[in-house]
C-alpha cells in the first residue's frame, strides 16, 4: 500500500482512482466490508483503490469536548489498512485550516486534481466541507460536473443484527468485553507500547510483568485481568494481563497495563511490544494481604492458560 501524507505528495500521474473517505477508526468489520467492495470494483474497472482518511479525529479540532478516545493510533490504522489490500491511502492533516475548506474546493483539490477520481464510495449520511455543508446530493452534482460517479454504501450489521461502529466497540472495551469487541473488529483488540521499569512487585511475588509505558498506542480496555498474548518481534507469548492501579498496594498509577508472560522469563525492557486481549477473566479487586493476592494470581494464570489453549 502506498501512503501519502498530503495531497502534494501524490504523484502527478496517480490514478485514475476509486475512493472511499472516512475516519476508519479501528478498521473494524464494517470498514473492511466497505474497503473489500472498493478494492474488488476498482480492480474490475482498472482503477487504483484509494482510502482518504485523517491523521486525527476531526472532532478533536471541531468540537474537542465531544471527541472520543481513538481505538487505534495513526500508525496502527495505516498498518491495518495495509492488510485490506487497498492500493493507496491519502492521510489528510485535519486542522482548523482544513476544516474551513469549502466542500467544492475539497472535491476539486483532493479528489479530482490529486487523485483523479472516477468513483467515490460513501455512506448516505456522508458530510464534507466547512461546517459539514456538503452532502451526498452535492457530491453527486460535483461528480456530474467533474466526471466521477457516486456509489452509496449500506451500513454493515454484525451477526446479532447490530450496526457495526467504532462507538459500539468503544462501549464494549469500556465494559471489558474484549471478546465481543474482537468479533466486531475481526481481530483481537490490542495496545502497543514500550516496556518500562515498574515497581517490580510482580517479580517479588513470582509473577514478573512487562509494564507498558503510559504513552502506549490503542484504546486500553476496562480495569481487570485478561487472558491474551504479548507479541515481541513477531513472537507471540501467552500472557495474563492486568489493567488498573492494583488496589492491593498504595501509590500505583491509574490504568497501568502489565503483562505476565506465562511459562517464560524474557528480558523485555525497552522493547516495543503489542499486548493483545482475548478474554476477560475478572474485574480488579483489593485483596486482604499478599498471600491472598498470590493465590488469585496463580488462579488467573491457570484460567488464562485454559482460555488460550496453552499447555501447563
Amino acid at each position: 500500500m502506498r501512503t501519502f501524507h498530503s495531497s502534494a505528495e501524490v504523484d502527478a500521474g496517480f490514478g485514475p482512482s476509486a475512493v472511499t473517505i472516512g475516519k476508519f477508526d479501528g478498521v473494524h468489520s464494517g470498514h473492511r466490508a466497505v474497503i473489500a467492495r472498493l478494492v474488488a470494483e476498482a480492480e474490475a474497472a482498472g482503477l487504483v483503490s484509494t482510502v482518504v482518511t485523517f491523521d486525527r479525529n476531526p472532532l478533536s479540532v471541531i468540537a474537542p469536548e465531544r471527541c472520543p478516545d481513538s481505538l487505534v493510533s495513526l500508525d496502527q490504522k495505516l498498518a491495518l489498512l495495509a492488510e485490506t489490500g487497498v492500493d493507496a491511502t491519502l492521510v489528510v492533516h485535519f486542522d482548523e485550516a482544513f476544516a474551513a475548506i469549502p466542500a467544492e474546493r475539497f472535491v476539486t483539490e483532493y479528489l479530482v486534481e490529486a487523485l483523479h477520481v472516477q468513483r467515490v464510495y460513501v455512506g448516505s449520511d456522508f458530510r464534507f466541507g466547512a461546517r459539514n455543508s456538503g452532502d451526498v446530493a452535492l457530491l453527486a452534482q460535483l461528480g456530474e460536473h467533474h466526471g466521477f460517479s457516486v456509489h452509496l454504501i449500506d451500513n454493515v450489521v454484525g451477526s446479532a443484527g447490530e450496526r457495526v461502529s467504532s462507538t459500539r466497540i468503544r462501549e464494549l472495551l469500556a465494559a471489558g468485553d474484549v471478546a465481543e469487541a474482537g468479533r466486531l473488529l475481526t481481530r483481537e483488540p490490542a495496545v502497543r507500547g514500550l516496556v518500562v521499569h515498574g515497581a517490580k512487585r510482580g517479580r517479588e511475588l513470582g509473577f514478573p510483568t512487562a509494564n507498558l509505558s503510559p504513552a502506549s498506542e490503542g484504546l486500553v480496555p476496562a480495569d481487570g485481568i485478561y487472558a491474551g498474548w504479548l507479541v515481541d518481534h513477531g513472537m507471540r507469548y501467552p500472557a495474563a494481563i492486568s489493567i488498573g492501579n492494583n488496589p492491593t498496594f498504595e501509590g500505583v498509577p491509574q490504568k497501568q497495563v502489565e503483562a505476565h508472560v506465562i511459562g517464560e522469563t524474557i528480558d523485555l525492557y525497552d522493547h516495543e511490544v503489542e499486548v493483545v486481549f482475548v478474554d476477560r477473566i475478572r474485574g480488579m479487586v483489593a485483596f486482604q494481604g499478599v498471600e491472598a493476592l498470590m493465590a488469585q494470581m496463580a488462579e488467573d494464570v491457570r484460567v488464562a492458560r485454559a482460555l488460550l489453549g496453552s499447555p501447563a
